[in-house]
């Protein structure tokens, strides 16, 4: 059978920038496709042209006769005033059936969506909620493929399990731009990573997101390898031509031009994996004061619905907490009760001296006829960044921008480089708190990793807003969640507050959650399953390889004491012997690592 999307040699560019070149990708029945690549990559655009909502300009995209693919862009825009029942009404108007099935099916859909209030207005509804409605909207059709583009951006911790679910039962084809590690791990069969890098433009590799990352380190030396070799053939070349050799004979012509092919495909080759990344360093102030932010009994309270009640909680330095709950439970409200925009219903809060928070929010509002300069430094050619002069051009260079790019308007950038934008603007802000809403929306994988590494290294504390799991699991030494049912309690981690969750709505409350200050103490494990982090299964999807390779290299160690020759030299003996020593310690740690990683699989598969 022929693929569903056929896309070959497709290339696309804005302005001089080109995003990409003669591209080819097919989706075929049962795929599911994580498409990633760093900020600028082109990845929307592909979805686009994959969908048909943009041209490209070279190459063709086919589409399998009579086959249907549904596209959710990142926005979700409804009409003013029609009701989740009107969108879904007019999605299902084309559907085959009678007036009554398309009725039971609009209500299934919605239902296994979480919808209660049909007449709820589309428009009005939380950024979650809108995304949500849309990709229900698209599945109206019984499309053969869909193509969603960053469909976490906007989804709560829950939603994202919804669609996790979703997709895992899922009976058509998937293509997927995502940033999301733990979204990628979970629910993609196969990754394809767009970057100018790779020799093709693209890199596919078949398996989860863990296996793409071996891959990709092998394709990465192996190509490093090949460059040092090819580096090595035209440094012998150039000194061949420097001697001036005679062009009289025919082979001597043959040998000049494939020195001349091979220095220019050297050169194409650096050029391509050339490789950047964002330089991100928050600047902390000089402050010695321990605690920070005291909440004492707070309530909080907006147009009269109780968001939580009666926190005690103490943020302090070093402090790294993640904040969580559904869309709508009050997490930007907490943000700005730091933040002193609001007053608490009830309860005190009361703030160090000269307290200097930087917020960054997911609002992400930039003027969009300013330019790059402009946006980056709004008063001169610099910036003042720890306490010395930064000439523009340098600082829009640790954040991955060219030269060419500070005289364009700020709205030609992507979502990603907009949100550098906004990072770059936040580390020139000295702060004691860090408060980040959501602030790894747009960012490349790559970008994200320099952010996880210098939040982690930030002296001061941190309060942070995200739907991003790998990155709260890494960072975050606290939880506060909210249910969104009036209450807020304290977590070791993000499990303990799913399962929490997963107690409140089964009516099993703990006496422990009742204290809506701790509900679960962060010191207790209390029942929480042991999850295996996104890092321990990939560790654990290779361990038993490793152990495999560990056993044949423990096996040569034993040979080679246990050779004649190696016996009778005393110094080849104790070489020998060090060398199975540091085997066996090797052999012993794996395996010890191995017990554990499959005790802790077993806890969650009994939990589950």
């Amino acid at each position: 059978m022929p693929p569903i999307l056929n896309a070959q040699s497709v290339s696309k560019q804005f302005g001089a920038t080109p995003l990409f070149r003669n591209i080819s990708l097919t989706v075929d029945e049962g795929d599911r496709i994580g498409l990633i690549g760093p900020n600028g990559a082109g990845k929307s655009t592909l979805l686009a042209i994959l969908a048909g909502a943009v041209d490209p300009d070279t190459g063709e995209v086919a589409v399998r006769k009579r086959a249907r693919a549904a596209y959710v862009p990142q926005d979700s825009i409804f009409i003013s005033g029609r009701t989740v029942y009107q969108v879904l009404e007019a999605a299902l108007a084309t559907a085959h059936g009678t007036e009554t099935e398309r009725e039971g099916r609009l209500r299934e859909l919605a239902g296994r969506a979480g919808f209660i209030d049909l007449q709820a207005e589309a428009a009005s509804l939380s950024g979650g909620w809108r995304k949500r409605l849309a990709i229900v909207e698209a599945l109206t059709g019984q499309p053969d493929v869909l193509l969603l583009d960053e469909p976490t951006n906007h989804l709560d911790l829950a939603g994202i399990e919804w669609l996790e679910e979703l997709l895992a039962s899922a009976p058509f084809a998937v293509v997927t731009v995502s940033h999301d590690r733990y979204f990628l791990e979970s629910t993609c069969s196969q990754i394809v990573e767009l970057n100018r890098v790779y020799a093709e433009g693209l890199l596919r590799v078949k398996g989860n997101f863990s296996r793409f990352l071996e891959e990709r380190q092998a394709y990465l030396e192996s190509q490093s390898r090949q460059q040092e070799s090819l580096r090595n053939q035209v440094r012998t070349e150039i000194e061949w031509l420097r001697r001036g050799p005679k062009a009289r004979t025919t082979k001597s012509k043959a040998r000049i031009d494939a020195a001349n092919a091979m220095i220019g495909q050297l050169a194409a080759m650096d050029a391509r994996t050339v490789t950047t990344t964002a330089s991100i360093d928050f600047d902390a102030t000089e402050r010695k004061t321990k605690r920070l932010v005291e909440f004492t009994g707070v309530d909080c309270e907006i147009g009269g619905r109780i968001l939580f009640r009666g926190l005690d909680f103490t943020l302090t330095a070093g402090m790294k907490v993640g904040l969580v709950g559904p869309n709508g439970s009050g997490k930007t409200t907490l943000l700005r009760l730091l933040r002193g925009e609001l007053a608490p219903a009830a309860g005190e809060i009361r703030r160090a001296d000269a307290l200097r928070l930087a917020y960054f929010s997911q609002v992400r509002a930039l003027d969009e006829d300013l330019t790059l300069r402009r946006a980056l430094a709004p008063e001169g050619d610099g910036v003042i960044y720890q306490g010395r002069t930064v000439h523009v051009a340098s600082w829009a260079a640790r954040f991955l921008f060219t030269g060419e790019q500070l005289n364009q308007p700020v709205r030609n950038l992507s979502g990603g480089e907009r949100a550098r934008v906004l990072i770059a603007r936040l580390m020139l802000e000295p702060a004691d708190v860090l408060l980040l809403d959501e602030p790894t929306n747009d960012l490349d994988i790559p970008t994200l990793e320099i952010l996880e590494e210098n939040l982690l290294e930030f002296p001061g504390a941190l309060v942070l807003v995200t739907h991003d799991r790998f990155l709260l699991n890494r960072v975050a030494t606290t939880v506060l969640g909210l249910d969104g049912q009036g209450q807020i309690g304290r977590f070791a981690d993000y499990a303990q507050w799913e399962d929490w969750m997963e107690e409140q709505e089964s009516g099993s409350q703990p006496q422990s959650a009742k204290k809506t200050s701790s509900a679960i103490p962060a010191t207790s494990v209390n029942s929480a399953k042991k999850k295996l982090s996104y890092l321990e299964a990939r560790e654990f999807a290779t361990i038993e390889q490793r152990v495999a390779e560990s056993d044949e290299r423990l096996a040569a160690a034993r040979a080679r004491v246990e050779q004649p020759e190696i016996a009778i030299d005393a110094a080849a003996l104790q070489q020998a012997l060090t060398a199975l020593e540091e085997a066996q310690q090797e052999n012993d740690a794996l395996y010890a690592r191995w017990a554990e990683l499959e005790e802790k699989a077993s806890q969650l598969a009994a939990g589950a």
